[in-house]
């Protein structure tokens, strides 16, 4: 088939979840001898042609000169590049900035969508905003051939809502097992002597919270925040409130993966406050990098973690864990890594979505003869 993927910034990931799963689904259907096509924004740092065989095509992106609304142009750049390719199938990750162009769509191809979380959920956005966000999912769930939801509760929500059936694939993680511990030194900490967490730095990932709550406890480890706290005014705000606490540090955005694995796999608790989607791909990376989570308590969360980790709900609750050993809790760890190998590898999710792929390019085949 050829296949193009709409909705990232571009590959290799520099940027977050979508642009990690497209590098490697990419890779993957390359291998299975199809004909990939991946959009890049113009201002991507890799600027090449092609990456491991996938078709690489830059469109105009003006994000960095006018701002979000710069997200709407680059998508319609890229909408309407795709209606001279001659596509079977167009995975569009996210609608938030896509899907008022939908009527745009090439005609002839299969439009599969990925629904991404409650994306009008987010603190961040103001209410005309948030309506906006539920008219733009309302249009995506209506309008495309086909819907993934990342989660169950993804799932049950978009059938309740638009009595839209999709099919359920989340994320996937890679087995960590190659610890370098010499890597820690360039960020000045010593294994199990550090705890962390790795968001975007909005308020729904509830890092204030998680922050206060190390504060209240009166515990000195060294916490780390990874993620890029300057580019938003609450990440300003964050860094200002706590500015005076040595031992919380604001790293800033770390995309070297084999870098977080080891951060994360070295850290002595993890926490992650993430409270809006479906799964997380920093969540199952935790999991895989065998790192001791402490979770927001949400249906999100609880459904991929289960019982093998600690959850909190406010300042109160993560204050009340911080002095938690790992080394207390080896067997929350250990089912989280037995989870990723039997549910979540990259390669069991590859296989999940190209089957899909297959299968509604065989039903759009009997629906149209």
């Amino acid at each position: 088939m050829k296949i193009a993927i709409l909705g990232t910034r571009g590959v290799p990931n520099f940027h977050g979840g979508f642009e990690q799963f497209a590098e490697f689904f990419s890779i993957h259907l390359i291998k299975a001898n199809h004909d990939v096509y991946l959009y890049s924004s113009s201002s991507h740092p890799y600027q090449d042609k092609t990456f491991r065989g996938v078709k690489i095509i830059h469109c105009y992106d003006p994000e960095d000169k006018i701002g979000t609304f710069g997200q709407f142009i680059y998508d319609l750049n890229c909408i309407l590049d795709s209606r001279r390719r001659n596509f079977d199938i167009i995975l569009q990750l996210g609608y938030t900035s896509s899907s008022i162009w939908t009527s745009l769509m090439p005609k002839g191809a299969i439009i599969i969508t990925n629904m991404d979380g409650l994306e009008w959920k987010r603190k961040k956005y103001s209410l005309p905003v948030r309506n906006y966000l539920k008219y733009a999912e309302k249009i995506a769930a209506i309008k495309s051939h086909f819907l993934v939801a990342d989660s169950l509760g993804i799932k049950e929500y978009l059938k309740e809502k638009y009595n839209k059936e999709s099919e359920f694939i989340a994320y996937g993680a890679t087995l960590f097992d190659n610890p370098q511990e010499n890597l820690l030194g360039q960020y000045d900490v010593v294994k199990y002597k550090y705890n962390m967490l790795i968001a975007r730095i909005e308020p729904e990932n509830n890092i204030e919270t998680i922050l206060d709550g190390i504060v209240l406890s009166g515990d000195k480890t060294t916490f780390l925040v990874v993620g890029k706290y300057h580019i938003n005014k609450f990440g300003v705000y964050l860094k200002k409130k706590f500015i005076a606490y040595q031992n919380i540090r604001f790293l800033g955005g770390v995309y070297n993966l084999e870098h977080l694995n080891n951060l994360r796999y070295y850290s002595n608790l993890y926490f992650h406050g993430h409270s809006v989607g479906g799964t997380n791909p920093s969540l199952l990376e935790a999991m895989a990098s065998s790192a001791l989570i402490i979770a927001n308590d949400n249906v999100f969360n609880k459904s991929i973690l289960q019982k093998d980790a600690l959850f909190f709900k406010n300042k109160n609750d993560i204050s009340n864990c911080v002095r938690i050993k790992k080394s207390d809790r080896i067997d929350l760890i250990e089912n989280n890594k037995n989870k990723i190998l039997k549910n979540y590898s990259w390669e069991i999710i590859n296989d999940k979505y190209l089957a899909f792929f297959n299968e509604c390019y065989r039903k759009n085949k009997i629906a149209n003869k």
